[in-house]
């Protein structure tokens, strides 16, 4: 298994989130708990899922990443993307910072 971390969309403004195992979203991603395990990915994907995070994000799931110089990126490039903002618009979302 790669390196993995949990993602999901927050409810309030459509940003992406990342999830530690103390039970916190965060906007940056280099706070996400890392995950190498199979079993303990799935585990901390359900605890993410639960209905008390389901108030405050929509779709947690697993992506992958990989280890680089600033921290923790994305592998693809879609989530590369989300992690920015969307494309169409760099006035919004965590680029505009």
């Amino acid at each position: 298994m790669s390196l993995q971390v949990i993602t999901a969309n927050r409810l309030d403004n459509g940003l992406a989130v990342f999830y530690n195992a103390s039970g916190e979203w965060h906007t940056n991603i280099n706070q996400a708990t890392t995950l190498d395990d199979v079993e303990k990915g799935e585990a901390l994907l359900k605890q993410a899922s639960c209905s008390k995070n389901q108030l405050v994000v929509v779709g947690p799931y697993l992506i992958d990443v990989e280890e680089g110089e600033g921290g923790l990126i994305p592998v693809r490039y879609r989530e590369m993307i989300r992690t920015k903002g969307p494309s169409v618009r760099p006035d919004l979302g965590y680029q505009a910072q």
